[in-house]
């Protein structure tokens, strides 16, 4: 039985780049890293909720041709409004935020390789409300 969301895997093309973007400016917290046979930190495993983990590994990033098949990773935040003021506040280019058909609010962003990143807030008319334990 799936119980939920176990990870999202990027390969960056600069990994300390990526920590500091996710880490250090979003607020996410290093789990634990992973290291070569020299010791040398190839990934990092990043806490990004109670049971979700953002995986990133430093490689060679080429887009495949045609679209790609992952489209973005959501964040939920509890306070929409604050969390992009801070966020652009660090200097993070955050869309507009908008109420979503699905009543939720979201605003938009990249992290330093592209990836597009929503951040979510659920309303008590969200469509998700019902499922939300």
């Amino acid at each position: 039985m799936v119980k939920g969301l176990a990870h999202v895997c990027f390969v960056v093309v600069d990994l300390d780049k990526a920590v500091e973007f996710y880490v250090d400016k979003l607020g996410l917290t290093i789990a634990f890293e992973f290291k070569n046979d020299q010791g040398q930190r190839r990934g990092v495993y990043v806490k990004a909720g109670a049971r979700c983990f953002l995986e990133l590994f430093q490689g060679d990033v080429t887009p495949a041709a045609g679209k790609p098949s992952f489209q973005h990773l959501c964040l939920e935040v509890d306070d929409i409004a604050a969390t992009v003021a801070d966020f652009k506040a660090k200097g993070i280019e955050v869309g507009p935020t908008t109420l979503g058909c699905d009543q939720s609010y979201q605003a938009w962003l990249a992290d330093p390789d592209g990836n597009r990143i929503e951040l979510h807030a659920y309303t008590a008319a969200s469509w998700q409300a019902p499922h939300l334990t």
